[in-house]
């Protein structure tokens, strides 16, 4: 298979290479891989400008062939050549496919090769979409149930451009004869670029055809601008919502609720509105997340209640039937099965036992200014509201931390310890205080 990457994407207008602008939380030319890896094809190369070392750091394990010059679609098939040459003195037929359309489907590719492979079938079979306005795309031109010719917007009559049908970018082919005729395709044609469709022209006139495979416009549309990128990440999020439900998820809201490419929900999980879920979340059965919460690399183990306003951050564990309240975060915590954080709490770079309690205002202080540092909570720990922990401190089974205290030293199990400065008293001095407070502010308006 051949994955097209080399566009510099002009109209997004960032440093970044185009195909690596994320959709769903993943680079939308990672998706496309994807769909291409589920036919578990014998090679991938990727074909890249010069330059994008980035884009070829995202594929890897896949080739990366660089097209030095970008003189159109036939010419970037053309740098893939070499890459491939023991899959084509194989004979093995060729997929090529847009690093820019993350929407492409494993059903829609196999359906390609399938129609290219079944008995007299076509040398080359090209995805057609019918999209809501066919301005700007290859018009197929077919006659008598056979593919004629592709023109470009730019070359196409009157006529041409009423067509309804357009080609989708994709196309799949007969290996050998792919090549062998690309390398006969010219320049002639308004942009003087080297268009992978004149392989229809070519193609019939030495006895290799071409058929036709349509799909829905969605799934080939490509992305060359923030807008775009927007449409393709609302069209994705759709489909992720209808899966999650389908599997047993309850979604309150579905619209509200933002979904990574590997978010993985159990049966019987609720979400509540406006829940965003960043890569790398697993959420077990029977999790209830309330609303407004956010979360990266965490994995909710089942019975767990999470929220509202909660941010659970990457390398994080909530156990089974744990509680994670309003405004907790947790960073590379594991919060143990039935512990509780319930509200207004940091927890980062620790571990809280089974069943242990942790206060409203209790944070664990891990970063020294050069190195971060672990607190481990023991099982069955209670934690004061507003306690200070001092990492690397550990708090043994079953402990008892007071409220406002600061622990920088660790605590034996089944202890109590406070570290509360002792309340002072002065007696008939808060007027006197608050007169005195005001003189000060007189003297300082009348200078």
């Amino acid at each position: 298979m051949i994955v097209l990457a080399a566009g510099q994407g002009t109209r997004m207008k960032s440093a970044l290479p185009k195909v690596l602008h994320p959709v769903a939380g993943r680079p939308m030319i990672n998706h496309v891989l994807a769909a291409a890896e589920a036919l578990d094809p014998a090679r991938i190369v990727v074909v890249a400008a010069p330059g994008m070392e980035s884009v070829a750091a995202a594929v890897a394990p896949h080739a990366t062939a660089i097209q030095e010059k970008p003189l159109g679609t036939a010419h970037a098939v053309l740098a893939a050549r070499a890459a491939l040459k023991a899959e084509l003195a194989a004979g093995a037929d060729v997929l090529v496919l847009y690093g820019d359309g993350p929407l492409i489907s494993p059903e829609t590719l196999g359906a390609m090769l399938a129609e290219r492979r079944r008995p007299g079938g076509p040398a080359f079979v090209w995805l057609g979409v019918r999209p809501p306005d066919p301005t700007g795309y290859g018009r197929l031109v077919m006659q008598d149930g056979r593919l004629v010719r592709i023109v470009e917007e730019k070359d196409a009559s009157a006529e041409e451009r009423a067509v309804a049908l357009v080609w989708g970018g994709l196309v799949a082919g007969a290996g050998p004869a792919l090549f062998e005729l690309a390398a006969k395709i010219d320049d002639n044609n308004a942009k003087r670029e080297f268009y992978l469709t004149s392989l229809v022209g070519i193609g019939n006139a030495a006895g290799a055809p071409s058929g036709v495979v349509e799909t829905a416009f969605d799934e080939v549309r490509g992305v060359n601008s923030r807008q775009e990128l927007a449409e393709a990440e609302a069209i994705l999020q759709q489909r992720l919502r209808r899966r999650a439900m389908a599997e047993g998820a309850t979604l309150v809201a579905p619209e509200t609720v933002f979904l990574s490419w590997d978010t993985a929900l159990g049966r019987d999980v609720t979400i509540e509105p406006h829940v965003v879920f960043g890569p790398g979340v697993t959420v077990e059965d029977g999790v209830e997340i309330r609303a407004f919460c956010h979360l990266t690399g965490v994995t909710i183990r089942s019975g767990a209640q999470v929220g509202p306003f909660a941010r659970l951050r990457p390398g994080s564990e909530v156990g089974a039937g744990a509680h994670v309240g309003n405004f907790v975060e947790l960073k590379a915590t594991l919060l143990g099965a039935g512990a509780k954080a319930n509200h207004l709490a940091y927890v980062g770079d620790a571990s809280v036992g089974a069943g242990a309690n942790i206060g409203a205002g209790t944070i664990t202080a891990n970063y020294d200014g050069v190195m971060k540092h672990r607190t481990e909570i023991g099982p069955n720990v209670a934690i004061g509201s507003n306690t200070v922990l001092v990492a690397p401190v550990t708090v043994g089974e079953g402990a008892v931390v007071g409220a406002g205290s600061t622990i920088t030293q660790s605590v034996p199990a089944d202890a109590i310890v406070a570290t509360r400065a002792p309340m002072t008293v002065t007696e008939r001095s808060a007027a006197r205080y608050k007169a005195r407070l005001k003189a000060i502010k007189a003297e300082k308006e009348r200078k």
